[in-house]
């Protein structure tokens, strides 16, 4: 008796559609309106979104050999950071002045709850690390921006990389952070101006002094101050005060102790040059030095879409570029992305095409290929509802299950 009742009751409800044409029409036209707003809501990705995040913890401990910063800075800070919650597995690595640790979250953990734990068990144990340490910075990195979604590379012939750096931190960088859908725009291998302090031992030895000397030096005579302001019955002036040096005759003229009655200036026991912050890394692109802006897409954009939005700019930054500076697009991800969801569609259309055929021969009859001709794409198109109501976006593995659903 149940199962003549569900044979009725399907018999009923498909027969409702064959006496009632306009019915069936209705829903196939709402099916389809709601399958095309969903796809204007989909991302475009390479493939699925996973909440896997990493977070790095760095800390600076300038002149501290490699097993100083293991022992007293690495090895505290992991012993607290590994009793938080959510957390797979911790790597890291110490350097000579550095301490890098990776921790690695769980699938789909929450990252803000393992973010605010972490940062709590760090701040447990500052008071034990060492005093000429750095705080601790903390950085999460999903598994989304391990790798930028597309690199810029500008190289001149004219121009070095601290000129190139200076240019692309005032002018690009600003510029492509504000497209929207960009998380980010970073220099990779840029050279940052910084006044370079190149001590002499000997000179050193001879007056008595160290490193460390020098530097409290530094610190306690290039220095920016806010003075303030002051108020008269008619008029406001604000104060400023010179505390900070700005060129290398300024940072020669440094006096940085006195011994026996004489004056030493920084000039008599250093050279000093205006040179790069950093010379640990170069980027080089066709063989030629370069400076790299890499572009990380927000997680909840689609990828095609921003970086087509960064490239419609491009032109314009590269009509506004210096003279002697030059700019190629070296990196773009989107054109695989792109590429093989061309490929999945076109295998989607010949599928298509080869069950109608199928069908054809296998019935006889071009009246029965009516049916998967309109009730085939109107399904795909309606299956871009549930897509967006489940969180899904349009990938490769999403358009090889479609591929696969039509050929079964």
């Amino acid at each position: 008796r149940v199962y003549i009742f569900v044979r009725l009751m399907k018999s009923s409800f498909t027969d409702l559609f064959i006496r009632k044409p306009v019915i069936a029409l209705v829903v196939n036209l709402v099916i389809l309106i709601v399958g095309l707003v969903s796809y204007t809501k989909l991302n475009t990705r390479q493939y699925p979104r996973s909440d896997s995040a990493v977070v790095n913890v760095t800390t600076i401990y300038f002149g501290a050999s490699a097993d100083t910063v293991r022992g007293y800075i690495t090895t505290q800070l992991e012993r607290s950071i590994s009793s938080a919650d959510g957390i797979d597995y911790i790597e890291s690595t110490s350097t000579a002045g550095i301490s890098t640790i990776k921790v690695y979250l769980r699938l789909n953990y929450d990252t803000n709850a393992a973010l605010a734990q972490i940062s709590s068990k760090i701040d447990q144990v500052r008071n034990e690390l060492p005093p000429g340490s750095e705080t601790p910075t903390i950085n999460v990195e999903t598994a989304d921006s391990q790798f930028a979604s597309a690199y810029l590379s500008f190289y001149s012939d004219t121009l070095d990389q601290n000129q190139i750096t200076d240019y692309l931190n005032r002018m690009v960088q600003p510029r492509l952070s504000a497209v929207k859908g960009i998380q980010r725009a970073d220099v990779l291998g840029g050279r940052v101006f910084a006044m370079r302090i190149w001590l002499k031992p000997e000179e050193l030895a001879a007056r008595g002094l160290s490193p460390s000397d020098i530097r409290a030096a530094l610190q306690a005579n290039n220095a920016l101050a806010a003075v303030g302001a002051t108020k008269g019955s008619m008029i406001s002036v604000s104060l400023v005060a010179n505390t900070d040096l700005k060129n290398v005759e300024e940072f020669k003229q440094l006096v940085v102790a006195q011994r026996n009655g004489s004056i030493i200036r920084l000039r008599d026991i250093a050279e000093i040059v205006l040179g790069a912050e950093d010379y640990n890394t170069e980027v080089r692109f066709g063989g030629q030095t370069a400076t790299f802006m890499g572009l990380w897409v927000l997680p909840t954009d689609s990828t095609v879409e921003v970086i087509a939005r960064a490239r419609a700019i491009m032109p314009e930054i590269e009509r506004a570029l210096p003279a002697g500076l030059r700019f190629k697009l070296a990196y773009d991800g989107t054109k695989y992305i792109s590429d093989a969801l061309t490929e999945i569609l076109r295998t989607l259309i010949e599928t298509l095409l080869i069950v109608m055929v199928v069908i054809f021969l296998f019935m006889g009859s071009l009246r029965s290929v009516l049916i998967p001709i309109i009730a085939m794409p109107l399904s795909l198109v309606g299956a871009l509802a549930l897509m967006v109501a489940f969180g899904f976006t349009i990938n490769l593995l999403t358009l090889l299950a479609v591929v696969l659903a039509v050929g079964i």
